[in-house]
């Protein structure tokens, strides 16, 4: 988990018969991601998210790690609990154009995941109406090794491209165990800050997952050192290597007006 901001700033100052042949497929049109719909928190990145079923009159809502709220114990989940946290929310330029207000935090959990999703103040209609910034559509579908993505980080203004390299059975950092990480190839390096930024998915511009870890040090399952466990028990450490987590689970537990409901049908995320 790297939310700590002042870590960070110091460490950057210091792949017969005749047959036709078979077309190829054809690449996927890679679109370049941008910082627009990115927030900036006090310790972490965001950004401003939608789910397919999502309508421009709803509340709009935040994305984020759950550690950047607070270091929640393993089994602790938090729902509709009162906030009002700002959010910086940047342009396609990285200029912060609003100041964006939390009314609830709407989900929040370190169990399995590490998510935390706010409801603000006002709607997607409204903000595009004021400052032309759409919010981010979260994907509902799982993604795919090899995919072309982007984790888009509004604290340090900064995109980096990389690919899913794989899907983690269990990723564990000190007490917190979570579930079918997404793990990137070496090219996305991230630092301290870049928790919470949204993992774009650069042939469709959908989150697919939101960034929330690396192994700094090459230590096995301490904090800021998470290993990877396969489903035998193996342990493997892969020293600067970064991670996030899914979250093609989340749009079925936000039913109509963007509101929760961890009973809805489909919807898997951890309980209270």
């Amino acid at each position: 988990m790297r939310t700590p901001l002042a870590a960070a700033i110091v460490a950057l100052v210091v792949a017969g018969a005749v047959t036709a042949p078979v077309a190829a497929a054809a690449e996927p049109t890679l679109q370049a991601a941008s910082l627009a719909g990115t927030v900036a928190l006090s310790n972490c990145s965001g950004s401003l998210v939608r789910f397919p079923n999502s309508v421009d009159t709803d509340p709009a809502l935040v994305l984020s790690n759950g550690h950047c709220s607070s270091l929640m114990d393993p089994g602790l989940v938090i729902t509709n609990r009162p906030a009002n946290r700002p959010f910086s929310l940047l342009d396609s330029s990285g200029a912060q154009v609003a100041t964006l207000k939390a009314e609830k935090l709407a989900y929040g959990t370190m169990t399995d995941t590490d998510v935390a999703i706010y409801q603000t103040t006002t709607t997607y209609a409204a903000i595009k109406s004021s400052y032309g910034v759409s919010a981010l559509t979260v994907r509902d579908t799982h993604p795919t090794a090899g995919t072309a993505i982007t984790v888009a980080s509004s604290t340090w203004k900064k995109l980096l491209d990389c690919n899913v390299d794989g899907f983690v059975h269990r990723l564990k950092e000190g007490k917190w165990i979570w579930k079918d990480s997404v793990r990137y190839t070496p090219a996305c390096q991230t630092v301290g800050g870049t928790s919470g930024s949204p993992v774009i998915d650069r042939s469709t511009g959908e989150i697919v997952a939101v960034h929330n870890t690396g192994n700094e040090d090459g230590a096995s399952c301490t904090l800021d050192n998470p290993c990877e466990v396969d489903p035998q028990g193996n342990v493997t450490v892969r020293k600067g290597i970064n991670y996030a987590q899914q979250t093609y689970q989340i749009p079925a537990c936000f039913t109509t007006g963007n509101q929760l409901d961890l009973n809805a049908a489909g919807c898997t995320l951890p309980k209270p």
